[in-house]
């Protein structure tokens, strides 16, 4: 994708800081070395973050991106008849790995935004095998917290497999929220993934990372290609595990910015769904895709939703940015 200099990006919630200083050293003194094949399975970052995360090496996958890692999970425990549950909507990659891979599946509607856990859990059948939350969810921003994620997780067969997608978790500040890292340790089918691309900043290096029961990071590494993660990620990621300061900087911009477009957006009479994540929900009560277009004549990129016909997803960026976005969106809309 081609990046317009002028243009404020405000489509793919990425981080508008970028990474941090530690780990742009750390991706530039590797360039010197990428004639070389990277470290085999990754197994310095695997470790850094099994320490990080107070989990054993064993449980841990590292992967080119979250959408890699979500998609072998597809194709390691849906190897026979079972169906995969997901709401709609939500991260798109769920549905796309099960069609490339010819799993049948069962989309459950939100409700008022939010994943309909009770409405999941009565579509997990005998032949379900995979089950996929997003939380905070994209694209509504949306999150379920610790009593009714707990709830589910008991009502599941612990023969199915709940991956807790948290790409978006480091922003999360509600109080009753919930890390699938805790709580798989009373569920131990369980599966938590993340990802650098959001909280650090390496969206353009495609990073991400899984914890799962050991048995089943077996099942993936057999299925998987070998060296998807390079060398310069797997550097960029040992530096960002590292900067905590860089991280609570992100996270602090981010808490402040959200606050201020979702007053913002409050003020032009736009209905906002509240977020847990670096990105709002926004209805602009008119075809949302003829408002992007518009949008992007004033060199604004958002992110209009076919199956939230009036919803534009609008990412946090900095002050300068989302003034710049507000100001473009009250013009258009007047």
């Amino acid at each position: 994708m081609i990046r317009h200099p002028e243009r404020v990006e405000l489509a793919c919630n990425e981080n508008p800081l970028g990474p941090s200083p530690r780990v742009i050293a750390a991706a530039q003194a590797e360039l010197s070395r990428i004639h070389r094949y990277p470290e085999a399975g990754a197994s310095s970052l695997r470790r850094s973050l099994a320490e990080h995360l107070r989990v054993s090496e064993e449980e841990v996958i590292v992967g080119n991106g979250a959408s890699e890692l979500l998609e072998l999970l597809v194709r390691a425990i849906c190897t026979g008849p079972q169906r995969a549950v997901f709401a709609e909507p939500s991260f798109v990659i769920y549905r796309l790995a099960c069609l490339a891979h010819g799993v049948p599946f069962t989309e459950v509607a939100l409700d008022g935004y939010v994943h309909d856990l009770s409405a999941m859990a009565r579509a997990v059948s005998p032949g379900t095998g995979l089950v996929f939350i997003a939380n905070p969810n994209n694209p509504t921003g949306t999150y379920v917290g610790r009593k009714a994620l707990g709830a589910f997780l008991s009502s599941v067969p612990r023969e199915v497999f709940v991956v807790l997608d948290e790409a978006y978790a480091e922003y999360a500040d509600a109080p009753d929220f919930v890390s699938g890292l805790e709580l798989r340790r009373e569920h131990p089918n369980a599966i938590v993934v993340r990802t650098f691309s959001k909280i650090h900043g390496l969206a353009g290096l495609r990073l991400g990372y899984a914890v799962m029961p050991r048995e089943l990071a077996e099942s993936v590494h057999r299925v998987r290609a070998p060296f998807t993660v390079s060398s310069v990620a797997h550097a960029a990621g040992l530096a960002a595990l590292r900067d905590r300061e860089h991280v609570e900087r992100s996270r602090a911009l981010n808490r402040s910015e959200r606050a201020f477009m979702q007053a913002g957006l409050s003020e032009l009479g736009l209905r906002v769904v509240p977020s847990q994540a670096n990105f709002l929900l926004v209805d602009v009560a008119r075809p949302a895709a003829a408002v992007g277009e518009a949008l992007l004549a004033q060199g604004v990129l958002v992110r209009s939703l076919p199956a939230l016909r009036t919803m534009l997803r609008i990412s946090v960026g900095t002050r300068p940015e989302n003034e710049r976005c507000l100001a473009a969106l009250q013009a258009v809309l007047t």
